[in-house]
């Protein structure tokens, strides 16, 4: 299966962060907060929305900072995305 987004969405995979700190320290699970990187796998047409021109500003293979409690998490073969609008991205990582 494959997940098309429609309008000014987006389809996020988490970029997962890293275990340690920079010290060493091992971090629990409960610990580690909710990811904010993930990388672009698929971009909405873009087009009209709520009567307003939106182009997509994004491309598959972006890395990109979203909103820390923004999206929709979905679980298609057992891999985990989340969908977002495009305005929930924050930054393009370079």
């Amino acid at each position: 299966m494959k997940l098309v987004p429609l309008g000014d969405r987006v389809v996020l995979k988490a970029i997962m962060a890293e275990e340690t700190t920079k010290s060493g320290i091992v971090l629990p699970g409960q610990a580690k907060e909710k990811p904010q990187q993930a990388e672009v796998v698929a971009v909405g047409p873009g087009g009209l929305v709520d009567g307003k021109e939106v182009t997509m500003q994004v491309k598959v293979g972006d890395k990109v900072i979203y909103a820390k409690y923004s999206g929709t998490e979905v679980k298609l073969d057992d891999d985990e995305y989340t969908i977002v609008k495009q305005s929930d991205i924050l930054a393009v990582i370079e």
